[in-house]
């Protein structure tokens, strides 16, 4: 068995040395870039959806006649106010619901989506399970929670909600990880931790509802832990865009070392690899990608789940292409949600997180019936 070993290692390290060689960027090929162009044009026409119809009545050619407005493209003191916060009384209304409201909102789906892609990506890799996810791995509802005691119990303290919740997440993970740690981790133990965690907390944020005298406050909590992109505005992106660049960067980083791991601890070690090391420093890169998506957009379910196996069957497992394919079809999964979300019945805006787990559930449902070994990457 140390001699198979040995020799997938050598094998795998003969692989790295032509990629290098020969060029970094061999992994892009025709299925991956026609699956981000489809991706693209998907994610661009429900923005233009999203964009033009509201509960506003606004017809489509003064719609984007406001959007291609040049007063406001090309003008910097006006950009700056609605992106960082200004003097917007010289916009009309019209322009004010279109710039302030559906635009904002377009922009936060395409940020959770990749985001979610993302995190939900990594912790497949780390745990080598294709059934992981935030939500699976307590990072979910250990920020859920966090949520409800801000709302029920520090009422006081709502205002710094996206960081309470970022917090939870991180805190969970950590849980986590203690639980799982016997001289080292395992991916059964990770995941079995996880249900664990995510069992007791989704226990307590149920319990917490019973200590809720305000039915506002009751209707709020309800919207941040089924997930709603409804009230989005410019201060969401703030947040969440630092972030996001901090993901994709570090992830990209990180696409080698969770190739690595693909291969097994053994063989990862046999690499020279700290497999807990980078087992803990890529699950930090995914619960700070799920945090920063819960805190603005609450808890949404099977993006972070579904995603990641839908770009591993068309480009394969390599995660450099699969870190690029969950870029572009995260945002495309979840605006086509919102878009249904938000007009699919009149007069009602439902929770996208409803919306995405009515998609994910009978997707791996069909998963369920086509693989025998659905599971273990």
């Amino acid at each position: 068995m140390r001699e198979k070993t040995s020799g997938c290692a050598r094998r795998h390290t003969n692989t790295d040395r032509r990629v290098d060689s020969s060029g970094r960027l061999e992994w892009i090929d025709g299925t991956l870039l026609s699956l981000c162009v489809v991706s693209l044009v998907i994610t661009a026409a429900s923005g233009a959806v999203q964009i033009t119809f509201g509960d506003y009545s606004i017809s489509i050619m003064e719609v984007w006649g406001i959007v291609l407005d040049p007063a406001i493209l090309v003008s910097p003191t006006t950009l700056y106010a609605l992106v960082f916060g200004g003097d917007l009384t010289h916009l009309t209304t019209e322009s004010l619901i279109v710039w302030t409201q559906r635009v904002p909102r377009v922009l936060v789906a395409v940020l959770v989506g990749s985001n979610l892609a993302i995190s939900g990506a990594i912790f497949q890799a780390v745990t080598r399970n294709e059934l992981a996810s935030p939500y699976i791995l307590g990072v979910s509802s250990g920020a859920g929670l966090a949520i409800l005691l801000t709302l029920v119990v520090f009422g006081g303290l709502a205002t710094y909600l996206p960081l309470f919740a970022a917090l939870g997440g991180a805190l969970a993970f950590v849980l986590v990880y203690a639980i799982a740690w016997n001289g080292g981790t395992s991916p059964v133990r990770l995941v079995l931790a996880g249900v664990i965690v995510s069992t007791v907390f989704g226990s307590l944020q149920t319990g917490l509802y019973f200590f809720v005298d305000d039915l506002g406050t009751v209707q709020n909590a309800l919207a941040w832990t089924t997930g709603t992109l409804s009230g989005s505005d410019w201060s969401e992106i703030r947040v969440i865009v630092p972030w996001t660049v901090l993901t994709v960067v570090l992830s990209s980083a990180g696409a080698r070392q969770l190739n690595v791991l693909l291969l097994g601890e053994r063989t990862a070690r046999s690499l020279g690899m700290a497999v807990e090391r980078a087992r803990f420093g890529l699950s930090a890169v995914a619960i700070v990608a799920a945090s920063a998506s819960i805190a603005v957009g609450g808890i949404i379910g099977f993006v972070g789940l579904i995603v990641p196996h839908i770009v591993r069957t068309i480009v394969g497992s390599d995660y450099r292409a699969l870190l690029v394919g969950c870029l572009f079809v995260g945002p495309a999964l979840l605006v086509v949600a919102d878009v249904l979300a938000r007009l699919a019945v009149s007069g009602t805006q439902l929770p996208v997180g409803i919306l995405t787990g009515l998609i994910g559930g009978p997707y791996f449902l069909y998963l369920m019936k086509r693989k025998q070994n659905l599971g273990e990457l």
